[in-house]
């Protein structure tokens, strides 16, 4: 026989060998899944979004499952969701404090000074490659809206400023804005916390304000009035210790000289991300 016919014939039957053994394989030794996982699934939204800190939702119906992790993790999930969960696994819904994403920075269009005009890809990732974008300030918003794009939800608008804009509605603290952001400007903060620096900027005094009308200066009157431990200055940054136990009293934003830091009151809430809210109110002010 020649080897032109022979060779694949060996092949063949070595692939249908093979073959055999894994589908025996796959009989006699797969695990059984619980019921209850496929069932938990359905029950969930779908979005395998990963805030719950698992990599979709079928692995965070095998933690529920196994009792690891509680219904209440999924923050994308309606209450009445949870509260479906929990009954059919018979557990506690437990308790999860809510977060939202937020922007530490101000400095939109209006007031942070551009050195140059950016052209190329339409992205912030790509601009930070391209000398740092346009802005002055290497450690501000580049307004190019990868956010945006990343945010599953549409939890995320660009606004007339140039800054984006999170609808605390939407936002299920997913952390792809997080991920996405070039320059780390966003974080995940409980919603309760109503206290929150709007800079990145390691500089201080004139050397900030040279580039940004609204960075911080390190002037620290936020520190010396707010209550003992909770806001120290690190870097030239305020940095907000909510464990140090004093409260957090807006009279701590009341002598910054720039608006760096600000209190969140319970109408900016209701709509939108702090740091687009105060910026965008600024920009008002400044047209």
């Amino acid at each position: 026989m020649s080897s032109f016919v022979f060779a694949p014939l060996v092949m063949a039957g070595l692939g249908l060998f093979f073959a055999v053994i894994l589908a025996l394989a796959y009989r006699f030794l797969k695990v059984q899944e619980d019921p209850l996982v496929e069932q938990t699934e359905e029950l969930l939204p779908g979005s395998n979004c990963g805030a719950c800190g698992q990599p979709g939702c079928h692995a965070f119906a095998e933690q529920l499952v196994t009792a690891v992790s509680a219904p209440s993790q999924c923050t994308v999930a309606s209450v009445d969701t949870i509260d479906a969960i929990a009954d059919l696994l018979d557990v506690d819904p437990g308790q999860q404090e809510r977060e939202v994403a937020r922007l530490r920075c101000a400095g939109g269009e209006a007031q942070a000074y551009q050195i140059a005009e950016y052209w190329g890809f339409d992205t912030c990732r790509a601009a930070s490659v391209v000398s740092g974008g346009g802005k002055g300030c290497s450690w501000g918003c580049l307004g190019l809206g990868d956010c945006k794009t990343s945010c599953t939800f549409g939890a995320i608008e660009m606004n007339s400023n140039g800054l984006p804009v999170v609808d605390i509605d939407k936002c299920t603290a997913c952390g792809d804005c997080v991920h996405d952001c070039p320059r780390n400007l966003f974080a995940l903060t409980p919603l309760k916390h109503k206290l929150f620096v709007q800079c990145s900027s390691p500089l201080g005094g004139d050397a900030a304000m040279a580039l940004c009308s609204v960075a911080c200066d390190a002037c620290g009157r936020c520190a010396a009035d707010a209550a003992p431990g909770l806001v120290q200055m690190k870097d030239n940054l305020p940095v907000v210790d909510y464990s140090a136990g004093g409260p957090a009293l807006e009279e701590a934003t009341h002598r910054c000289p720039t608006g760096a830091i600000q209190w969140l009151n319970a109408a900016q809430f209701e709509h939108a991300d702090t740091g687009a809210i105060h910026s965008e109110d600024r920009y008002a002010q400044l047209r």
